[in-house]
């Protein structure tokens, strides 16, 4: 700060904020072949990473694989009051949970480097050089006493708060004597002229005349640390970024930042402003919604393919709306031009019928079901873990065939170790007092699903199974075949409820089947 009032003080302060060229990106700012697309998601470390944020990074991703570019995460964490610890770890870490993993950021380091906002203060600070050399910034040494006075002045006269650009027209020796008595000063960029107009990828041709309805505003705090508005273009503009997508909120900002480009004379990117991503009701998504977090779901035992498939479908950008898209699919189908302003809502009581549908594709997989058995078995162990009597319920065997029989009913491998499936790896304590009520025949229907499970051919189908089980009950008079499979219900799984009796018993095996059965013959 020193330096860049040092220099202020021996040039001449010119009226015209045209600046002077510091270098202009080379890339093409289109989509053509051979053009250099790259672009990134840059959240701030304030609040761990939720679905809002994960649908920006979404679609920069998709944006980038699309047409062979580079995916960047920048962390904005130039507000050192509003860190919170383990956000920017949490952030690239959810990332690489859903499936899109920065190209480069932080912990993967890259070319463009640092990544972190707080570790690139020397280039704002060049920035902001080159920006009073040429008049197009100036100090400003109102407290904040002062602009909070203001701020509450227009607004009980109920008009925006803005700045009264006190400090633009202050004379060298009046900003000498300031600079001799006391804090440093902030710097403000100067909102001069007619705002130029941009066409926006998504919300098409735009111009907000922000000097009109702004003061200037703040580019460079006392503490030498930027504001978002300088951070974003110095950063935009050195990281080789060609293509912005962020949220709308920023559509009315846009004008400012052209202006900054225009001052340093850099060329801008091209814009694309996304709609919101609001609850089913029209709020907005808050981070004080604590199931908007992604750690949530991931620890909910939510496919990531199942979220990237939601935040998609409900918002627009792809040639239709439809359940089930994989992220290659997403990244084929996206098509930027078919994005359109109207704010997507998100119905998450659609989730679990999304992650069935994917759970269904992985278990299709016999890679990917390969992977969900051992996670199955994970599960099993650390639910019930001295409960299991038999260890053979662990065999991968055994677990593949539960979710095979399962797929389709289950939304979420973790329901596998819910109550309503703990027959599957516990045997329930179940005698013959408790199978009493439901039938006077406990004894003859146990002794003939005995005798089905004998001889030499027990490798049963569900269909073979359900065949003979209603012979059983058409040779026992007066006896209903739902009276049947509600006694061996309760007898295999302890339950009244459950998935049909034949799938029960084809998932148990003859062997377990027969034991269970016995017991309750001899309890």
């Amino acid at each position: 700060m020193a330096v860049l009032l040092k220099r202020l003080l021996q040039s001449a302060r010119h009226p015209a904020a045209s600046g002077r060229p510091m270098g202009r990106r080379d890339a093409s700012l289109g989509t053509d072949p051979g053009a250099v697309v790259r672009v990134r998601f840059a959240p701030s470390p304030t609040g761990f990473l939720h679905l809002g944020g994960l649908r920006t990074a979404l679609y920069n991703y998709i944006f980038a694989k699309k047409h062979q570019g580079s995916f960047i995460l920048r962390l904005e964490d130039t507000d050192q009051t509003r860190l919170v610890p383990g956000a920017a770890e949490n952030i690239e870490d959810m990332l690489e949970w859903a499936g899109i993993p920065p190209d480069e950021s932080p912990r993967q380091g890259g070319p463009a480097g640092p990544y972190q906002q707080s570790q690139r203060l020397e280039l704002y600070a060049q920035a902001t050089e080159a920006l009073l050399e040429s008049g197009a910034a100036y100090p400003c040494f109102c407290s904040p006493q002062r602009l909070e006075l203001l701020k509450k002045e227009a607004l009980r006269n109920h008009q925006t708060p803005r700045y009264d650009n006190r400090c633009r027209n202050l004379s060298q020796g009046q900003v000498a004597q300031k600079l001799a008595q006391g804090p440093r000063p902030a710097i403000r960029f100067r909102l001069e002229g007619e705002a130029p107009a941009f066409q926006d990828l998504v919300y098409g041709w735009n111009r907000h005349e922000v000097a009109h309805v702004e003061g200037d505003p703040v580019i460079l705090k006392s503490d030498g640390f930027p504001t978002y508005h300088l951070a974003c273009v110095v950063d935009d503009h050195h990281m080789g970024i060609s293509h912005v997508l962020r949220g709308s909120e920023w559509l009315v900002s846009t004008s400012k930042h052209l202006l900054l480009y225009q001052a340093l004379g850099w060329q801008p990117p091209r814009f694309a402003h996304l709609p919101l991503l609001l609850n089913r009701d029209g709020s907005k998504l808050s981070k004080r919604q604590g199931d908007i977090f992604l750690e949530h779901f991931a620890a909910a035992d939510f496919l990531p393919d199942a979220l990237l498939d939601i935040i998609t479908s409900c918002g627009s950008g792809f040639p239709e709306n439809q359940m089930g898209r994989t992220l290659p699919e997403l990244i084929t189908q996206f098509d930027l031009t078919r994005v359109t302003c109207h704010s997507a809502l998100l119905d998450l009581e659609k989730l679990p019928e999304f992650n069935r549908l994917h759970l269904c594709r992985l278990v299709s997989s016999e890679t990917q079901r390969h992977q969900l058995v051992g996670k199955l078995q994970a599960l099993v162990e650390e639910t019930f873990g001295n409960q299991i009597q038999d260890r053979e319920v662990l065999a991968p065997a055994y677990v593949e065939r539960i979710i095979l029989l399962r797929q389709g009913h289950i939304c979420r491998l973790q329901d596998l170790v819910s109550p309503a499936h703990s027959y599957l790896w516990t045997r329930p304590a179940v005698g013959r007092a408790q199978l009493g009520p439901l039938s006077e025949k406990v004894d003859v229907i146990a002794k003939r699903v005995l005798g089905l499970l004998e001889g030499p051919d027990t490798s049963f189908t569900q269909d073979t199974l359900n065949s003979k089980l209603k012979k059983v009950s058409e040779g026992l008079e007066g006896t209903k075949h739902s009276t049947v499979m509600r006694v061996l219900r309760v007898a295999l799984s302890g339950q009244l409820q459950g998935p049909p009796v034949a799938e029960m018993m084809v998932s148990l095996g003859v062997r377990e089947v027969r034991e269970r059965i016995q017991k309750v013959l001899s309890s």
